[in-house]
């Protein structure tokens, strides 16, 4: 619930001289899982800077302590570190949490930046993922994205998300390519490079008839029905 600020005004009409206005004003309430006292002490400090609209509700030194407590201090956003002692990780943390309260945001915030550790807290539940390099203004305003519904991240966390899944579409090109038989591929690197049949069964030393025949098997492996669609399947964006 936020804070409520009753503001009283006189008025000199001569229609009455009080009016009551209530203003109520969004805080996000914030916890903190850092087990690095020194971290967890600034971290509540910026979260706590008057103006901000936010209020550290909890510091917790491990995820344990968070699991046992969060239920009784209503947070909206939770930031958390990954490398903590203890019998589980700041990840394994979010991934409990989340299941108890899942309408809260969960935010990592740990100086791991590897895309291993960022995919496995994304799927864990986190909503957003940045470093501890992150300057304080720009941590501040990655809780007020995530409290708002965006996913904030790092500069450098990004980008490895991004090249995640061009590598992912990567390798699904290298797997389609996997179906074909030798003899299949060639056939389809010299279609790719713009060659006829004739061409190609010239090369190859081969009928015409058993380039298409090829070509079929090729259509049917790749689940397309023409030349391009087979061409832009099985090599777009493997360069």
């Amino acid at each position: 619930m936020g804070s409520e600020i009753l503001l009283l005004c006189n008025c000199t009409g001569s229609y009455g001289w009080l009016f009551l206005h209530h203003i109520e004003m969004s805080i996000i309430k914030v916890a903190i899982i850092e087990d690095e006292p020194h971290t967890r002490q600034l971290l509540q400090s910026a979260v706590d800077t008057p103006g901000m609209g936010m209020l550290c509700v909890a510091a917790y030194a491990s995820p344990d302590d968070a699991i046992a407590e969060l239920a009784v201090h209503d947070a909206d956003v939770v930031l958390v570190d990954i490398h903590m002692p203890g019998a589980i990780s700041g990840i394994d943390c979010v991934r409990v949490l989340k299941k108890s309260f899942p309408g809260i945001e969960f935010l990592m915030c740990t100086s791991l930046d590897d895309a291993e550790n960022i995919f496995n807290a994304l799927q864990a539940g986190a909503t957003g993922y940045i470093t501890k390099s992150t300057p304080t203004a720009k941590i501040l305003e990655a809780i007020q994205d995530v409290h708002n519904g965006g996913s904030p991240m790092s500069s450098q966390v990004a980008r490895k998300v991004m090249g995640y899944f061009y590598n992912s579409e990567v390798q699904q090109k290298d797997t389609e390519l996997q179906k074909l038989s030798g003899r299949e591929r060639e056939i389809l690197d010299l279609l790719a490079k713009g060659y006829r049949y004739k061409e190609i069964a010239a090369m190859l030393f081969v009928s015409i008839e058993t380039v298409r025949k090829h070509i079929h098997n090729i259509y049917e492996k790749l689940q397309v029905n023409s030349r391009t669609d087979a061409i832009n399947k099985a090599y777009t964006h493997r360069q």
